[in-house]
């Protein structure tokens, strides 16, 4: 099934006129850790590489753009994006819909909260955002290893998710940047999750 109005072809020749070379190759890469994620756990295939693949299709517009995609026409709460690193995610979820006619909830979803995620993510939400951090073609192999080796199990995906959320608050607090506060509640919840099982 088609997930997008558009053919995979013209998908790939949009996306690769959209972004930079290395972040085209690190959509590629999150659409393949995207698939393999959802073949694991039993989640449909198709699906899940055109929300690894859709990502960041935003992620290249100039900041200008992005904070009127996300104040002026989404409204979204300004406490969610005190870095302007994360205000692409629901630009993409948003110039997936609009542009590349993408209508499945989960995906737009999946791409929406795929930088800092969110309490309660779906398995398929989970996926997109892990995919994101330990994708081999632009990432650093030794980043996340623990990680991939974990995502490797059935029941390694939270875990997983733990170790990136660990290493993200590490690295803010290293630079001297904020720390969303949604970030470290989803951090916590998480961490509660795995203590309960």
């Amino acid at each position: 099934m088609n997930y997008t109005k558009l053919s995979l072809d013209d998908v790939l020749t949009k996306l690769e006129k959209e972004l930079t070379p290395k972040r085209y190759q690190h959509s590629l890469g999150t659409a393949e850790w995207s698939k393999k994620l959802a073949q694991l756990h039993g989640l449909n295939e198709d699906k899940a590489y055109i929300a690894g693949l859709l990502h960041d299709c935003a992620k290249c517009y100039p900041e200008e753009k992005l904070r009127h995609i996300v104040n002026d026409i989404l409204h979204l709460d300004p406490s969610e994006f005190i870095s302007s690193k994360t205000l692409h995610a629901p630009a993409s979820a948003y110039i997936a819909e609009k542009e590349y006619g993408v209508e499945d909830k989960e995906i737009l979803s999946s791409i929406r909260w795929h930088t800092i995620g969110k309490k309660n993510m779906t398995t398929f939400e989970k996926i997109i955002f892990i995919a994101d951090k330990v994708e081999t073609r632009t990432r650093d192999k030794d980043f996340l290893g623990e990680a991939r080796e974990l995502l490797e199990t059935k029941d390694g995906l939270d875990k997983a998710i733990i170790i990136s959320y660990k290493e993200t608050i590490k690295s803010l607090v290293e630079r001297d940047l904020k720390i969303c506060i949604d970030t470290i509640e989803i951090y916590n919840s998480l961490e509660d999750s795995i203590n309960v099982n």
